[in-house]
């Protein structure tokens, strides 16, 4: 089969329980695309070929019995995610050659689970900004312009998955990490609840912000994904509501009820030093979207959505005091980018009762967003406010303090579900001019199973199977 790039994750596992092909077939396959096009995508930190290899022997050999539906399947870890006896930079010249001894629990689990990982995905540096444009290494772009970026921080997981070298890849997502590089891309990107993917054994933020998820090309494909990795761990800070009876890919094959969705197009936020504006372009997507969820039989309403100033800030306090996480020699400080260097240089300006204080007034008004709009199953919105960025967009004028407004300006809704814990997912069911723009659903705490219906439901009603980059 020379075209197995084309397969599903769910087809690919199929086509190996049949015998049509080997695991090793199609980790072949993967890694053969790859070494084409990951370095001119800048998909990949790191491939490890032999190791895939070795992994897809071992399961041809044991046979896939018994095993899940995802076996045989090849993925990536994203760079930020330790992955024992593979070299984990985390996007920084200062880590280079750093190899972790021991996996996060998401690693093991989708070993488990069949898949075989045939890399790291790139990564920015610590995965702060949206874009992916590490120090010493290739921007990651999307295979539907080169010229522009394919976001971030799980660039390179997102450009290899729509450039058909996977068929789903693992990300993390804490401010928009996922969804943003899915809407950029045109891919499906599961934001999901906070505590349903395992953060151990030393991952996640105090702050639970971060979370993993899938980037797939089909809903199935993610809800597939997500159950491998939605697994209970002992100890684990946050814990949501139980995953459905047979898991999540079971789910979407159950009838859907009537739902009730708020609409909301204008940026949620507002301010002294912010310019937000909302490309047509993205406006017209989320229109465009609520009325077929309307000709499907949804209720669909427009809602206001706002941040409030204080809220903004102390989102803002968190993500730079989470910047100083990854500890650093300050010798090495000067080494760092110029967008770490900042955020670093502002997280060490707050105390500690100014971070106690922003995450307080981050739980408070958690409560508050999450009852303002519980009367709706989800809320649509687009995923990011502008089409994919020129690569060096976000950095043209040397200042962090611009790049860092335009990253805010860029993606107004994202952060949201990730300051109240909740699942929301990026669809890729707008385009502008040959790019890809998404639409996100952001649902309840522990829902995700709805919002996968939902997208399902869209992709049978719009499908964007059919569509592929130029040049791939």
């Amino acid at each position: 089969m020379s075209d197995l790039h084309e397969l599903t994750a769910l087809e690919a596992a199929a086509a190996v329980r049949r015998g049509d092909v080997t695991a090793l077939d199609v980790v072949d396959a993967a890694l053969a695309r790859a070494e084409r096009l990951g370095p001119e995508l800048g998909a990949f930190a790191v491939l490890t070929a032999e190791r895939a290899r070795d992994a897809a022997r071992a399961l041809d050999r044991t046979g896939v019995a018994g095993a899940g539906p995802l076996a045989g399947v090849p993925t990536a870890i994203k760079d930020l995610t330790a992955t024992a006896g593979v070299p984990t930079a985390r996007g920084s010249v200062l880590n280079a050659g750093h190899v972790p001894a021991h996996d996060d629990d998401v690693v093991g689990l989708l070993r488990a689970a069949g898949t075989i990982s045939i890399g790291k995905t790139a990564v920015p540096e610590f995965g702060l900004p949206c874009y992916t444009e590490p120090a010493g290494a290739p921007p990651a772009v999307t295979p539907w312009d080169r010229t522009r970026s394919a976001g971030g921080s799980s660039g390179g997981a997102a450009a290899a998955v729509a450039a058909g070298i996977l068929p789903v890849a693992h990300g993390t997502d804490g401010g928009g990490s996922i969804r943003i590089p899915a809407s950029v891309c045109g891919l499906v990107g599961l934001k999901t609840t906070r505590g349903r993917v395992p953060a151990g054994p030393a991952g996640g933020d105090p702050a639970g912000l971060s979370v993993h998820g899938p980037l797939a090309r089909t809903v199935a494909d993610a809800a597939a994904f997500l159950d491998a990795m939605a697994a209970p761990a002992p100890g684990e800070p946050f814990v949501p509501a139980p995953p459905p009876a047979g898991g999540y890919l079971e789910a979407l094959a159950r009838p859907s009820a009537p739902r009730r969705i708020g609409l909301a197009v204008d940026p949620p936020l507002d301010g002294p030093g912010l310019d937000i504006e909302v490309d047509p372009a993205c406006r017209r997507a989320a229109e465009d979207t609520a009325a077929l969820l309307a000709d499907l039989g949804h209720h669909v309403e427009p809602v206001a959505l706002r941040l409030p100033d204080d809220v903004v800030a102390a989102f803002l306090t968190l993500w730079a005091v989470l910047s100083l996480g990854d500890p650093v020699d300050p010798a090495d400080e000067p080494r760092l980018q110029p967008l770490t260097r900042y955020l670093r240089a502002r997280g060490r300006e707050v105390g500690g009762a100014a971070a106690m204080g922003a995450l307080h007034t981050v739980h408070v008004a958690t409560r508050t967003l999450v009852a303002e709009r519980a009367a709706y199953d989800a809320v649509l919105t687009p995923t990011v406010a502008l089409p994919p960025r020129p690569v060096g967009w976000f950095t043209a004028t040397g200042d962090p303090t611009d790049d860092f407004a335009r990253q805010i300006a860029f993606t107004p809704w994202t952060a949201v579900a990730n300051l109240t814990g909740e699942p929301a997912i990026s669809l890729p069911l707008g385009w502008s001019d040959g790019l890809p723009i998404g639409v996100s659903l952001r649902g309840r705490r522990g829902e995700e199973a709805l919002l996968l219906g939902l997208g399902a439901e869209l992709e049978a009603a719009r499908p964007w199977a059919g569509r592929c980059p130029p040049e791939t």
